[in-house]
């Protein structure tokens, strides 16, 4: 803890991920208040954060990753699937894939419409683009001056826009702006890069404001419970550098850990299940039953072709090697080249059947052999085509695994628990199929990995997906926003029967947009924070209104 630090500050946030910084730097705005930002991870100064090719390095080290694991899936064939998380300043907006997509306009009136006021589309629409800087301009629908900068690709692959023709080819759309005016259609995606660089939610809303006096950020503090003095929270509990450690909040702790670790903090703080917590020997000061309930994440399924001819994908050989050589020197001397790639250039937005309203499959298009989210070695060049499911009816939970604070949790998802989701991947397995055998793609003359080449019928589709699909990284729901008996948060954020306590992440979306779900947080902690500064003003007016002087 930094000597500058005080004992106490007005708002405590846990989590340095894409919420808790742009919700730390939004209120550090204001001079007056003091605002603490605990990260469990390093700051994010490695190279590998900041060069977006650095991203195929994560993947196989581990490295600034919580690296979860699930429960073995019955949906899966048993298999434990991997949920990697970022355990680093940024959190995972400093791993991901940078796309910059916001989901359908449908998904937030959904919200809005099962009683959470203030989130329909109108209503966030404006948080997006204040959040926004598009490098193509501003418009209606887009921000110009926002922190986060969101861009073309610098330096895409030249397979990319041939994976885009292929789609075409196969009947489907055409599309420039995935955030414009109509999500369907297929393209290559906006990234939230600037300069050549990952442009994470920490460059955005943190490193420009680093020395603020009134911001203070402490990475490598790893939160093990909320501190409460009844049912008010009044501050956190941290272990850093082998110390534990406690920090007071005045006005507010809010909890942006994310959709695994937020539900886990509340429930290791005795708010949760209480049957659960009783179980695990955590005492129970609140019987909340939803915190951990309702997760929901994108399972998705890749068909990965080999094409040990077409040297200029990524892959392992003496020429990708060199390629990589060179790609190094070209982007330390210009920010372009290679190494600019986000991997996952192209994709879309499609509709699995047109009686479909609006799309309910998402592609991606990878320029390499992603196998095992890329931690497996792959020798030799070539693509990968997946395919997600974008509001899947399966619902999962986290649990505690014990009442250690540094265990990992007990993760669930329930891959393919309804059998809605396996039929959608199935169709979506078929498309890419028929997007791989159109003209575009077949020129290429790749060839479909034996794993999944083999799967020709419905029945054997099924099987391979159930041997190979796991998630494409969005969960959320856990601490999910509503009115009802199993919701955690209030429309205003606000922990159901808990004073002075907010979740701010991905953990409170009721419902799983269609879409990448980095945008959407960072657009929750914009409207988070006006809407912590609105209750700070109502408490300022109503002690001037009884005649109190306010408290400093």
């Amino acid at each position: 803890m930094s000597a500058e630090l005080p004992s106490t500050v007005d708002y405590l946030i846990v989590g340095g991920g894409s919420g808790g910084c742009a919700l730390a730097a939004r209120l550090s705005e204001d001079p007056e208040v003091q605002v603490a930002l605990l990260e469990a991870g390093p700051p994010d100064s490695s190279v590998l954060v900041h060069c977006p090719g650095g991203l195929a390095v994560l993947a196989k080290t581990m490295q600034f990753n919580w690296a979860f694991q699930t429960e073995p899936q019955p949906g899966l064939g048993g298999r434990r699937g991997y949920q990697p998380r970022g355990k680093v300043l940024g959190g995972s907006s400093s791993v991901n894939a940078m796309i910059y997509t916001r989901g359908h306009p449908s998904d937030y009136d959904a919200w809005a419409a099962e009683g959470n006021e203030g989130w329909g589309w109108n209503d966030v629409l404006p948080y997006f683009r204040r959040s926004e800087h598009n490098e193509r301009g501003a418009d209606a629908l887009h921000g110009g001056d926002g922190p986060l900068n969101v861009m073309d690709l610098r330096s895409p692959n030249r397979f990319s826009p041939v994976f885009v023709e292929a789609a075409k080819q196969a009947g489907y759309p055409d599309n420039r702006d995935f955030n414009g005016p109509d999500q369907e259609g297929v393209g290559l995606y906006q990234v939230t890069h600037r300069n050549g660089e990952r442009f994470s939610a920490a460059k955005a809303y943190l490193t420009p404001h680093r020395q603020r006096p009134n911001l203070h950020v402490l990475t490598g503090a790893h939160a093990t419970r909320v501190l409460l003095e009844g049912r008010r929270a009044v501050g956190v509990a941290f272990r850093q550098a082998g110390t534990l450690r406690e920090l007071r909040a005045r006005r507010e702790v809010v909890l942006s850990a994310g959709a695994f670790q937020s539900p886990q903090l509340l429930m290791l703080s005795g708010i949760g299940p209480g049957e659960h917590l009783r179980e695990l020997g955590v005492p129970v000061v609140h019987d909340l039953p939803g915190v951990g309930r309702h997760l929901q994440d994108h399972p998705d399924v890749v068909q990965v072709v080999d094409a040990p001819h077409l040297t200029d994908l990524f892959g392992l050989s003496f020429t990708g090697m060199a390629n990589a050589l060179r790609g190094i020197v070209e982007w330390r001397r210009h920010r372009t080249g290679m190494l600019t790639t986000n991997f996952a250039e192209a994709g879309g937005f499609i509709r699995s059947t047109p009686e479909e309203p609006i799309p309910d499959l998402q592609l991606h298009f990878v320029v390499g052999k992603l196998v095992d989210h890329g931690r497996k070695t792959v020798f030799g060049h070539g693509f990968s085509t997946h395919v997600c499911v974008l509001r899947p009816r399966s619902r999962g939970s986290v649990t505690l695994r014990s009442a250690d604070p540094l265990a990992a949790p007990r993760i669930d998802p329930n891959f393919l628990g309804d059998p809605d989701d396996l039929r959608r991947l199935v169709l979506g397995f078929k498309i890419l199929r028929r997007i791989l055998e159109q003209p575009a793609l077949a020129a290429l003359r790749g060839r479909e990995l034996p794993a999944s080449a083999g799967a020709r019928d419905d029945a054997a589709i099924e099987a391979f997906i159930r041997g190979h699909a796991d998630t494409i990284y969005h969960p959320v729901g856990t601490c999910r926003m509503g009115s009802g008996p199993l919701d955690v948060v209030d429309a205003q954020l606000r922990v159901h029967g808990i004073e002075a306590l907010r979740v701010v992440d991905a953990s409170i979306m009721p419902g799983l947009i269609g879409g990448n779900t980095n945008a959407p947080t960072i657009m929750i902690a914009e409207k988070a924070a006006d809407l912590i500064r609105q209750s700070a003003r109502a408490s300022r007016d109503a002690v001037h209104a009884a005649g109190v002087p306010a408290a400093v």
